[in-house]
């Protein structure tokens, strides 16, 4: 069996710093915040009263009015991100190739706006006020369902589920599928839109969320001893993956290479890792196995570090288990210090952000690191951005269930 190299040619992103890529990375590179008072429902009843929301988005250049309005604000995010991923792709499907090109967008929750208010229109109003939209409205794998039906991609038509980790498991298995010659391209990433008051409340209940209400932009402070949960986000990062013979063929322009991926599970417990981090070194480990590379040479990590207290230390604990001595010579990052955790969007914004990293030689900072937690003793980047080559990165994601995915990204060459 021959096995294609796998590269990327495109990158989009809609995220709370920016309606686009090129604002959101302006605004992960200067250190700003997301966070900010919710504005979708009234929270006030809430613990927690602050979100990090994409802020006065409008679909309309990407998606015509009449479909808008059958969507949820998920699939929304995902078609519009899908038009501008192809635009700075420049590739356009042909109907000779279609069977040969896949969607696959993680998604960990689906269309929950959409339930919750057909729910509520239910009670009040009785059955015959359900609409006919609403299943296929809500159902998780319409973002993908809908970039396929707009871009003519007639390959795999997949949304991967998997809580935290459904973005980057999205793209690894669309990376494995170009690798073994099942697709020579896709459409790949993650999406998620739950900023809602079920979303929250259940966040609540868990005493996941922080509720550093008096101060939104610094509630998400990643291995920080003062880090009191996770700041909850939205949006959607895709990129374009392709075999190197069909992105050469085709002038493409090569952004980075899809070097190793890997995924494992904890076989732990619902919502906590082990403290040990095992399941999590496992993903980083199959990674590297997979792209032949040592530990020594993994230049940049982007980490899964959702500022929660547990959950940090545990990712902490698995990079030293990889990568010996190595792991205190390595700048880490964590973009969820500014984006928030964008739950099954968050591997493909950080993908998306991974692959910037190569290209512009700048690592995005940790904001909000200001007493370091002991426990937490690494190079995290604190605060200030930081110039440097970077070749090859290792791109964490972790979810509930114990599924942990990791990704190595690395500059092309020839």
């Amino acid at each position: 069996m021959t096995l294609h190299r796998v590269v990327v040619t495109g990158l989009a992103a809609i995220t709370p710093l920016g309606n686009d890529l090129a604002s959101s990375w302006q605004n992960l590179v200067a250190g700003v915040s997301g966070a900010a008072p919710i504005t979708r429902f009234d929270a006030s009843a809430y613990d927690t009263r602050f979100a990090c929301e994409v802020k006065n988005f409008d679909s309309k250049p990407y998606v015509a009015a009449k479909l808008a309005k059958r969507l949820d604000r998920f699939t929304l995010y995902a078609l519009s991100a899908a038009m501008m991923l192809m635009e700075d792709a420049g590739y356009t499907i042909t109907p000779e190739e279609a069977g040969m090109v896949s969607v696959i967008i993680g998604c960990g929750l689906g269309g929950l706006e959409t339930l919750e208010a057909t729910h509520t229109k239910l009670m009040e109003q009785g059955p015959s006020r359900v609409s006919p939209f609403f299943i296929p409205t809500m159902i998780a794998n319409m973002a993908a369902g809908q970039v396929s039906i707009a871009t003519g991609a007639r390959g795999s038509n997949v949304c991967t589920t998997s809580a935290c980790a459904s973005g980057l498991h999205g793209i690894g298995y669309a990376a494995s599928d170009i690798m073994l010659g099942r697709a020579s391209a896709a459409i790949c990433g993650g999406v998620e839109s739950t900023v809602t008051p079920l979303a929250v409340g259940g966040f609540n209940a868990l005493k996941a969320l922080s509720t550093r209400n008096d101060e939104p932009a610094k509630a998400s402070r990643p291995f920080d001893a003062d880090r009191d949960g996770f700041v909850i986000g939205e949006g959607c990062g895709l990129l374009l993956l392709e075999s190197l013979e069909h992105a050469t063929a085709r002038g493409a322009r090569i952004l980075a290479e899809v070097a190793g991926f890997g995924a494992s599970g904890d076989a732990y417990h619902m919502t906590a890792p082990p403290e040990d981090g095992e399941g999590m070194a496992l993903a980083m480990r199959a990674a590297l196995r997979e792209a032949g590379l040592d530990a020594s040479q993994i230049d940049h990590i982007n980490a899964h570090a959702t500022s929660t207290g547990l959950g940090d230390a545990c990712e902490t604990t698995a990079i030293k288990k990889v990568l010996g001595d190595h792991a205190y010579k390595v700048p880490i990052t964590s973009n969820k210090s500014m984006i928030g955790h964008c739950l099954g969007a968050a591997g493909g914004i950080e993908s998306v952000m991974s692959v910037k990293t190569i290209l512009e030689g700048v690592i995005p900072p940790t904001i909000n690191l200001d007493t370091p937690d002991p426990v937490c003793d690494l190079d995290y980047t604190p605060n200030v951005a930081r110039k440097t080559a970077v070749g090859n990165v290792l791109c964490n994601s972790f979810g509930f269930g114990g599924t942990n995915a990791s990704l190595i990204f690395k500059a092309f060459a020839e």
